[in-house]
């Protein structure tokens, strides 16, 4: 007799619900621990339970996942798709309404990648966290020397750049005077806006309260630096020796370096069985534009939710891509702006949508990318 088990998963419990084909119930509750958990995975193996379906509930599904992944076939499910009807919410309703759905299929599994790569996306995900956290403390930075009334940050391209980190190095070590900060001025500054009003720039009142925090900032920026550089290590050292050809064969699409390529692996894997088609993954990425139709008038033709981490970096390699000289995707993206006059930003998730397409094609037939527009020159002048 076919049984099945729906789990309602929380911080500190786990209800559960086993629901065999004759209608029979069993419901529960467990803890969290890791004993506790292997109670619950003891139930489920002495009642026969074929399939497991857990809510996505933030990250406390993980373990409960890793627990059970050796023993049952697992199903993970995105909550928009099984809401409950609002006033009949409950914990263990919630548990049974899982059970019921999977016994009559009416599940569709999220994308679970295996343990090595959930290993990898920890360490890419982290580096857009550290990216995001630099950012912020390069902001906080540069207000300090505002405050101080350094304005420095008026004429340096941006408050990133080699003599903008040295000058604050050196007021975070207690020097101040202008005519001594200027020499950490790249001469190309000085020169394009003068020595005198860079001098301007660096005359300021600080004080040892500003002097402090400059130097705290500084060893924060430096330490997430340190931690990123050690993440994208770590990546690298794991795809070069588990995923070599897809690490190489990404890097052929242009705008895709190793960054991304390594990004790229983390979230979609190796296994392209995964997404059917090109569009699948396109769509599963965000990339496609959502369908809101309503008598017969499209309401919205935004892209969709998806997987920000992979729709950030892919966007970000469209640009580049939309920059390479003498391939598809640059002639592509001058075609949609200069002469259909597109919205440069439209087009830039076009090339997105048509760069992760490519990807699959490179996984999926462990392939090199090939620019067709080249291939076709090379062809008529060899024919020629």
């Amino acid at each position: 007799m076919r049984s099945v088990c729906g789990l309602d998963v929380h911080k500190d419990s786990v209800y559960l619900c086993v629901l065999s084909e004759n209608g029979e119930l069993i419901e529960k509750v467990f803890g969290v621990l890791t004993f506790q958990l292997h109670q619950m995975r003891d139930l489920l193996l002495a009642h026969h339970v074929e399939k497991v379906s857990m809510e996505s509930t933030s990250v406390y599904w993980i373990p409960i996942w890793r627990i059970l992944a050796p023993h049952f076939h697992l199903q993970l499910v995105n909550p928009y798709f099984i809401k409950q009807l609002p006033g009949h919410k409950s914990d263990v309703a919630d548990a049974q309404w899982i059970a019921e759905c999977t016994m009559k299929n009416l599940i569709s599994s999220s994308f679970v990648p295996p343990e090595d790569i959930q290993q990898l996306r920890q360490y890419d995900r982290r580096i857009f966290d550290l990216d995001e956290e630099i950012v912020r403390k390069l902001s906080k930075l540069d207000a300090v020397m505002q405050r101080c009334n350094i304005r420095l940050g008026n004429y340096v391209s941006n408050v990133d750049c080699k003599s903008y980190k040295d000058v604050v190095r050196k007021i975070s070590e207690g020097v101040t005077d202008p005519e001594i900060l200027i020499e950490e001025i790249h001469g190309r500054i000085i020169k394009h806006h003068g020595r005198e009003t860079i001098l301007a720039s660096l005359t300021g009142v600080v004080s040892q309260a500003e002097i402090d925090v400059l130097r705290q900032l500084r060893e924060e920026l430096d330490l997430a630096e340190e931690h990123k550089q050690e993440c994208l290590e770590r990546m690298l050292e794991i795809c070069q020796e588990k995923y070599p050809d897809e690490l190489r064969r990404l890097q052929t699409i242009p705008g895709v370096r190793e960054r991304t390529a390594t990004s790229l692996i983390a979230e979609i894997g190796r296994d392209m069985s995964k997404f059917e088609t090109a569009n699948h993954l396109a769509a599963w990425s965000g990339l496609r534009p959502r369908n809101d139709e309503s008598n017969r008038k499209f309401k919205s033709r935004r892209i969709t939710h998806g997987n920000v981490y992979l729709r950030k970096n892919i966007i970000q390699c469209a640009w580049a891509a939309s920059r390479t000289k003498d391939c598809f995707f640059s002639r592509f993206s001058y075609y949609q702006t200069q002469v259909r006059k597109k919205n440069k930003m439209k087009v830039i998730v076009a090339v997105a949508r048509k760069l992760l397409v490519a990807a699959w094609h490179v996984i999926h037939d462990k392939t090199d990318y090939v620019d067709f527009q080249k291939q076709d020159r090379q062809s008529s002048a060899s024919n020629g």
